[in-house]
């Protein structure tokens, strides 16, 4: 879906930090993206592209997925609401466990906010391993409301993030695939 014009931008303008956070990771810095409001007006254009009248909702994961899902969102006229990490939000929230490398994380939403029925968009600027994205996922559905989108900014092949979203039945989009 993406122009080759908005990739080629894009490339030339994410930054490769070699061994960050640790030694052998490839950091891809999407802060510069900022940097140039065109090209920001770009990437939430071509994601809303991807949407357009297919959700009624926009969940976006802390903190990167805020970026451009506020955007996406506005752009679509349907709510935003928060994916937070524990203990983040005010209660009443639903909650769920995801496993990690090392240990384990929690993430939750404010309960009532995605309503039973809808159709949400999860959006996160990286799809990775899919962990977090999967367990987002589990809580709209305990919302009774159905994933039928996911969009990033990045896709991370390699680590075969898209594989833990199959079950979810939903089209899965990103821009950029390293």
């Amino acid at each position: 879906m993406a122009s080759q014009e908005l990739i080629k931008n894009l490339e030339e303008t994410i930054e490769n930090i070699p061994d960050f956070p640790i030694p052998g990771i490839q950091f891809k810095d999407i802060s510069p993206i900022f940097l140039n409001p065109k090209l920001y007006e770009d990437v939430i254009a071509d994601l809303v592209a991807f949407s357009k009248g297919k959700v009624d909702a926009v969940c976006g994961i802390e903190s990167r997925g805020y970026l451009f899902g506020i955007a996406i969102a506005v752009a679509l006229e349907v709510p935003f609401i928060l994916i937070r990490k524990s203990g983040k939000l005010p209660p009443p929230v639903i909650s769920e466990k995801y496993d990690l490398e090392y240990g384990s994380a929690i993430i939750e939403t404010r309960e009532g906010q995605i309503k039973p029925g809808q159709r949400v968009l999860i959006h996160d600027d990286l799809l990775a391993t899919g962990g977090t994205t999967e367990a987002a996922a589990k809580l709209v559905e305990k919302q009774g409301a159905t994933v039928s989108q996911f969009s990033f900014l990045i896709g991370l092949k390699s680590l075969n993030g898209e594989e833990k979203l199959k079950k979810f039945n939903a089209e899965v989009y990103h821009i950029l695939e390293y």
